[in-house]
């Protein structure tokens, strides 16, 4: 049986003109997977990853750290959803920028809300496509890996909302547990699927084995 490693990206730049960009931090959180993935032995059988340039620079530092990752597949129902567009969809006037932590927590909770307003057809966000599009992307990516890939290690790169979707599907979880798995899910942590060729089980959710130790600890973050 082989197992599917899910992987949010590393670190990108929250509050900045342009989110889609890892930060230095994130960068390193991706290099320190390769490397501890290497001292383990573990090796993959296919990559997969959206489109989106954090993920894909994620995927690349991965790569650093493991050298000899096979060519990547490149699936763009593995990129996230547009946060700002949800937000705008029930709060249209401009959010002061989330430099504080109450701030911080407003923007999440507005996402939240509008998340589930997204999911149960309350909302249609601007440029962004239904919920039901958007989870038959993630559907049909764990489609292709039951059907090609069962006794195969596969690493998958992706985002949070794509991954909790993943695990929503898989467990069978209502939209609220849902939308609270995405918002747990930490940079660069790891979601482990057992594959086989009727079904997906999961294994481990929101690991990060490679930060553990005392000197990465606080490398660990979440937006």
């Amino acid at each position: 049986m082989g197992t599917l490693y899910l992987v949010r990206h590393g670190q990108a730049s929250f509050g900045a003109d342009d989110y889609d960009q890892l930060s230095p931090r994130g960068l390193e959180q991706a290099v320190r997977l390769g490397e501890f993935w290497r001292g383990r032995g573990v090796q993959f059988d296919a990559v997969i990853t959206g489109t989106l340039r954090r993920q894909v620079q994620t995927l690349a530092g991965i790569g650093t750290g493991l050298p000899g990752l096979p060519p990547a597949l490149e699936f763009p129902g593995l990129n996230e959803y547009d946060s700002a567009a949800l937000i705008s969809a029930i709060h249209p006037g401009p959010l002061p920028k989330a430099d504080t932590p109450a701030l911080y927590k407003h923007h999440f909770r507005l996402l939240c809300d509008a998340l589930a307003q997204w999911m149960g057809g309350t909302i249609s966000p601007a440029g962004m496509p239904s919920w039901q599009e958007f989870s038959a992307g993630v559907h049909a990516v764990l489609d292709h890996v039951r059907r090609h890939h069962a006794g195969h290690n596969v690493l998958l790169v992706s985002s949070g909302g794509p991954i909790s979707t993943a695990i929503g599907q898989v467990l069978s979880t209502p939209p609220e547990v849902t939308i609270a798995l995405n918002m747990r899910i930490r940079n660069s942590a790891v979601t482990e699927f057992s594959i086989s060729p009727k079904r997906l089980m999961m294994q481990t959710f929101n690991t990060l084995p490679h930060l553990e130790s005392a000197e990465h600890l606080s490398w660990i973050t979440h937006a």
